[in-house]
C-alpha cells in the first residue's frame, strides 16, 4: 500500500470494472444504450471509453480490469434520451433525463466494481452492486 497519496491514485490492482443497464419502465434490460467511461486525472475529466449495452443490457467484457483499473475518480455517462427515443417514445424537448452521469470512485484496485443503472425516462437509481 503506498503511504503518498498522489501515489495511490496510480496504483494498480487487479479488480474489474463492470455495470449494466435495466429498464425499469418496461421491465427489461436496455439493449443498445451508449455508455461513456471518464477518469478524473490531472487535466480534468476525460473520455476513456464508449461502448453500448448488449441484448442482456450488459456490455461484453469488464470496463477496465487488472492494470487499465487505477484508483481515482470515475464518471459513467449513460445515454438514456437517446435510448428512449429509438423506442419510439414521445420525450419532451429537452427530455427531464437525458445523459446520466454517475460519479463514482475506485479506492480498491483489487475489488470488483459493479455499477448498474435503473432507469425509466423520469428516474434513476443505481448502487454499488457484486
Amino acid at each position: 500500500m503506498p503511504s503518498d497519496p498522489a501515489e495511490k491514485s496510480v496504483s494498480q490492482g487487479h479488480g474489474r470494472l463492470t455495470t449494466h443497464v435495466l429498464d425499469t419502465m418496461h421491465g427489461k434490460p436496455a439493449p443498445d444504450l451508449a455508455i461513456e467511461l471518464h477518469f478524473f486525472g490531472p487535466s480534468g475529466w476525460s473520455i476513456i471509453k464508449k461502448v453500448h449495452t448488449n441484448s442482456d443490457g450488459r456490455v461484453d467484457a469488464p470496463l477496465l480490469t487488472g492494470a487499465e483499473l487505477v484508483a481515482g475518480r470515475y464518471r459513467l455517462v449513460f445515454a438514456a434520451g437517446d435510448y428512449f427515443r429509438a423506442l419510439g417514445l414521445d420525450l419532451p424537448e429537452p427530455p427531464f433525463l437525458d445523459k446520466i452521469p454517475l460519479d463514482f470512485g475506485i479506492a480498491n484496485v483489487n475489488a470488483h466494481y459493479h455499477v448498474p443503472l435503473l432507469v425509466t425516462p423520469w428516474s434513476y437509481s443505481t448502487y454499488r452492486g457484486s
